[in-house]
C-alpha cells in the first residue's frame, strides 16, 4: 500500500475503467481513495463485485460502486456517459484503464474491430462525454494507462481496424497505446481547465502479458511488477499535488514525466496527421452516438 499527500476529501469522486479480461478482473486494482467516492466500470460483475468487496475491506472505504459496461460496445458506452453526467453533480478524476490484446481479429456487433473498440473509441468515447461533468470539478485529472509498446509505433491515420494487412494482435495493442498518447496530448492543448496526462505502468505480471507474449512472461517473470507497483503512477498522478504543476498532456513513468519517443525511433507524427486522427476519432464516434 502507497500512502500520497493528496486532496481526497469526502467530496471526491473518481471513476476508473479497471481491466477485464473475460473471466478476470486483475491487474491494477481500483484505487481506495480515502474518503473519497470510487466508480469502477468494468465488464464481469462477479469479479468486479470481489474487487469491490476487497478494496472496502482494506480502505473502509464504502463509497466504492461498481457500473457494469464493456467498453468495446460503442453504443452503451456513449449511454453509460450520459446517464452518469445526468446522475452525478462532478467528477474528480477518470482514470482509462480498461485494454484487451486479442490474438487475432474480430469484430463486435457493431462492425467495430474489437480491440481498437476497447482500447481506443471506447477511452474516446467515455473521456468526451465526461469532459462536461469534469470541468464542473475544481482541478479535475483524466490518467490514461499506456504501455511502454507504443514507443516503437508511429501514429497511423488510415487503417485503424487492421482490416488491412496481417493481424499481430501485440504490435495492434502498442498501436492503439501509441494512439491514447497522441488522444491525450490534443485533449490536453483543447482543454486547458483539466490536467490530462498518459502513462506507462511498467511491465506488470497479468495474465494479458501472459498469455499474449508467452515467451516473454517466461524469460522475464521473475523481473515483472505487481499489480500494485504497477497502479503507483496512476494513483500518483490522481491525487498528488506535485502531479498537478506537471505540463498538461505529459507521458509519465515511475513519476517523472518523459519522453514519449525513442531516440532515432522515428516515431514522431505531424500536428496535421494528429488532428487528422482525432477528426477521424470524432466522426465515427458520432455515428455511434444516440439521438
Amino acid at each position: 500500500m502507497c500512502v500520497f499527500g493528496g486532496r481526497a476529501s469526502s467530496r471526491f469522486t473518481a471513476l476508473n475503467t479497471p481491466l477485464v479480461q473475460p473471466l478476470l478482473l486483475y491487474c491494477y486494482p481500483p484505487i481506495p481513495f480515502p474518503g473519497g467516492t470510487v466508480h469502477m466500470v468494468c465488464r464481469n460483475k462477479d469479479k468486479a463485485e470481489e474487487a469491490r468487496a476487497d478494496i472496502v475491506k482494506e480502505s473502509g472505504n464504502k463509497e466504492i460502486y461498481v457500473h457494469i459496461l464493456d467498453l468495446s460496445e460503442t453504443r452503451k458506452v456513449w449511454e453509460f456517459a450520459e446517464a452518469f453526467k445526468r446522475k452525478y453533480k462532478a467528477l474528480n478524476v477518470l482514470i482509462n484503464n480498461a485494454g484487451c490484446i486479442m490474438s487475432e481479429r474480430d469484430v463486435n456487433a457493431e462492425g467495430l474491430e474489437k480491440s481498437f473498440a476497447s482500447n481506443v473509441m471506447g477511452v474516446y468515447i467515455l473521456t468526451r462525454g465526461l469532459i462536461p461533468l469534469l470541468e464542473k470539478s475544481a482541478e479535475p485529472r483524466v490518467i490514461t494507462v499506456s504501455s511502454g509498446g507504443m514507443l516503437v509505433q508511429k501514429l497511423r491515420t488510415g487503417n485503424l481496424q487492421t482490416e488491412i494487412g496481417r493481424y499481430d494482435g501485440t504490435m495492434v495493442y502498442a498501436q492503439h497505446k501509441r494512439q491514447q498518447v497522441v488522444m491525450t496530448e490534443q485533449w490536453a492543448k483543447t482543454h486547458s481547465n483539466i490536467h490530462f496526462s498518459v502513462m506507462h505502468p511498467g511491465w506488470v505480471d497479468t495474465p494479458a502479458v501472459a498469455n499474449a507474449m508467452p515467451d516473454f512472461h517466461q524469460s522475464m517473470k521473475d523481473s515483472l511488477r505487481t499489480p500494485e507497483q504497477g497502479a503507483d503512477t496512476a494513483v500518483w498522478l490522481a491525487i498528488s499535488e506535485a502531479a498537478a504543476t506537471k505540463p498538461s498532456g505529459s507521458f509519465f513513468q515511475d513519476r517523472r514525466m518523459v519522453s514519449a519517443h525513442l531516440p532515432l525511433a522515428w516515431t514522431h507524427s505531424s500536428q496535421l496527421e494528429q488532428q487528422k486522427f482525432m477528426s477521424v476519432m470524432e466522426d465515427l464516434a458520432k455515428t455511434f452516438q444516440p439521438h
